[in-house]
């Protein structure tokens, strides 16, 4: 889906931003903008809701199997077994 900046201020700053950061093109500078201010928005969320995303995968695959060695596991799949 396309995005198109019809405000003259959000174009002014999208080459503001391109410029300064030597972006080939307003679309990258503001592909990495949003990247940008979505990495600062996410970690500002407290560590408790960051992790509820990996909490729920692990929950999904069920509790750990006690007697597995990852040692060994790791040695046989290196070749140091």
């Amino acid at each position: 889906m396309a995005l198109f900046i019809r405000d003259a201020e959000v174009d002014a700053l999208a080459e503001e931003v391109r410029r300064l950061t030597h972006a080939p093109t307003k679309t990258e500078a503001v592909r990495q903008a949003l990247r940008d201010q979505l990495a600062r928005a996410r970690s500002a969320l407290p560590l408790r809701d960051r992790l509820a995303r990996s909490k729920a995968l692990a929950d999904v695959m069920g509790p750990g199997d006690p007697s597995f060695d990852m040692k060994h596991f790791t040695d046989e799949m290196w070749g140091d077994a």
